[in-house]
């Protein structure tokens, strides 16, 4: 070994032990007499000493150390005169006495510390620089400490993990497939998995009762900043298991995961169907650390002889508590705010119900006091509090206040992140309509068994048509989502039917589960989650980047090892594929 003990090892207990470290050079400080060396590796920082006075041959050679040389050292443990308590090693330095330079090193081209001066893409194409970074670093291993605990948990609850391949069969549905082309079979491709979805159903008909599986997943889908082509998911199954059970065997994961790791007791999880949420925040994923939930003004708004409320579906409002200080410089930009293509609002109607007691709208021509009072009384407006009110189409409507919500709680500071608060939708809708296709989709997938009691809507009102459908929502994420499935085959028929699938078409694409289903499918549900978000929620972010080892940018593309590229034209020949 070229060391005896790590950097973040060693403190006052082993002061007089003769020890050997390796590791880089983080910095060094000349002041004369003595030379300091800041020696890091992924445990932690100890100190070098040198001194002129005792060695001045080996002070010099310290003095030549770049930032990033990898060196090892000999020497003695030693108190330190000047002690820093920022740090484990703080109370001792090592007494050197011999140093090997094992690998020199380039100057970084950015500063390798927690405020650094590299940009995203430069980040990125050096990431194994970028990485030696403590708060990068830190997201790894919170990453490792994640997956080692999920799979502590479900073994203990009795899962068995098992592996699903990764060279599957393309299916048009939900997001666009990679695609891998087969040389042994001419003129056919493989297709990446979206998720495991139909194996981990046929491993449930197979009798395999609870599977998991920390699992590559791909998607050739436009990317922002919390989405990657590749990402991995906890991926789940359960047999003969209603929701109650799955609700509650990965509700008790998800405390094991934020206790274990980021040492957080949380009580039971609260739930709310779909509708309650679009009514209350106009969103499926909800942000509950704050308040601001919705409050509907049709019946205090309308028949005013104001068009903008009296033409519109829906009259829809936020209480911003505290809030009636803002200056008209702040109110002018919550304005242009929601006048952004992402909102896609037209206007915000305000009204400041001022310390002194008097109230100011931006519609006072229309609405008297009286009528803001009113408002005041259906909001819950006190004293120093400021409505924001919209108005328009129902759901573009709500769209459009939950991201000004959101907006405005970030302003507040509101989302602190080292708050969770997860939260259970339920019963979400089967279908929803796709403009583009002009027909209706799965909102989860082909697979979600509709709540029985809904089964006969199926033909009459497609939209009324509840799932057994749950997504698990953390700090305004969703970080899960699952489903009890269809084990029917004549359900699935009829699943298919109603999602503009021939029977040619449900035959050659999903066929093998179909079959499945006549050799005794038990009824059998469960849920995947996304673990590079709920890594990157327990980190205290939102970004899933630096939670991933080597990650791609917002064009797919690894610029560190330029992916992806060309390929040979003789692979291109074996293949037989031609590029126009």
């Amino acid at each position: 070994m070229l060391r005896t003990h790590n950097c973040g090892t060693l403190n006052i207990n082993n002061v007089g032990e003769k020890v050997t470290l390796s590791g880089w050079v983080q910095k060094t400080r000349d002041l004369g007499g003595m030379t300091f060396v800041d020696l890091r590796d992924r445990y932690g920082i100890t100190q070098l000493a040198f001194n002129m006075d005792i060695n001045a041959d080996l002070c010099a050679d310290a003095r030549k150390l770049g930032r990033e040389f990898v060196i090892k050292v000999d020497g003695k443990v030693i108190e330190r005169a000047s002690k820093n308590n920022n740090i484990p090693t703080g109370d001792i330095e090592i007494d050197v006495v011999t140093l090997h330079i094992l690998n020199a090193s380039k100057t970084p081209p950015f500063t390798l510390e927690d405020e650094t001066d590299g940009g995203d893409e430069l980040r990125m194409k050096y990431r194994y620089l970028d990485i030696r970074r403590n708060m990068v670093k830190e997201n790894l291993m919170l990453r490792a400490k994640a997956s080692a605990e999920t799979r502590k948990y479900l073994d203990a609850q009795g899962f068995c993990e098992v592996e699903t391949p990764y060279l599957i069969k393309s299916t048009p549905e939900g997001a666009r497939d990679f695609v891998v082309p087969s040389r042994m079979n001419e003129g056919q491709f493989y297709a990446l998995p979206q998720s495991p979805q139909t194996f981990k159903q046929l491993l449930m008909i197979a009798g395999m009762d609870k599977y998991y599986q920390i699992v590559k997943c791909f998607r050739d889908e436009d990317l922002r900043a919390d989405r990657q082509p590749e990402f991995t998911q906890i991926d789940c199954e359960m047999s003969f298991v209603e929701q109650e059970d799955i609700l509650n065997m990965f509700e008790g994961l998800t405390r094991h995961l934020l206790k274990e790791v980021k040492g957080i007791d949380l009580s039971e999880f609260p739930r709310m169907t779909y509708a309650e949420a679009m009514k209350m925040y106009g969103s499926d994923k909800p942000d509950i650390r704050f308040g601001m939930e919705f409050v509907e003004m049709n019946d205090v708004c309308q028949n005013r002889d104001f068009g903008i409320f009296d033409n519109a579906e829906l009259v829809v409002a936020i209480n911003a508590k505290g809030c009636a200080n803002y200056t008209r410089k702040q109110l002018d930009k919550l304005v242009d705010f929601v006048k952004t293509p992402q909102v896609g609002a037209t206007k915000l109607i305000y009204c400041k119900y001022n310390e002194d007691g008097t109230s100011k709208s931006t519609v006072d021509k229309f609405f008297n006091k009286d009528s803001r009072k009113a408002w005041a009384e259906k909001a819950n407006c006190k004293v120093g509090d400021l409505l924001l009110i919209m108005a328009g189409e129902i759901d573009k409507t709500r769209k459009a206040l939950s991201t000004l919500r959101l907006h405005l709680a970030e302003e507040l500071g509101l989302r602190n992140p080292e708050v969770f608060a997860p939260l259970w939708v339920l019963d979400f809708p089967l279908l929803e309509w796709d403009e583009d296709t002009e027909r209706y989709r799965a909102m989860h997938h082909p697979f979600t068994s509709p709540k029985p009691n809904d089964i006969a809507k199926l033909d009459t009102d497609p939209a009324a048509v509840r799932a057994n459908a749950y997504d698990l929502v953390l700090n305004g994420n969703e970080i899960g989502g699952g489903s009890i499935r269809i084990h029917n085959k004549e359900l699935q028929k009829l699943m298919f039917k109603h999602l503009g699938f021939s029977d040619k078409q449900a035959k050659e694409q999903f066929g093998f589960l179909m079959d499945a289903f006549e050799y005794g499918a038990p009824p059998h549900g469960g849920v995947a989650f996304g673990f590079d978000r709920l890594c990157a929620i327990m980190g205290g972010q939102e970004n899933i980047r630096d939670f991933i080892a080597f990650p791609k940018n917002n064009s797919g593309r690894d610029v560190m090892i330029d992916s992806p590229s060309n390929i040979d034209e003789d692979l291109l020949d074996e293949l037989n594929l031609r590029l126009k």
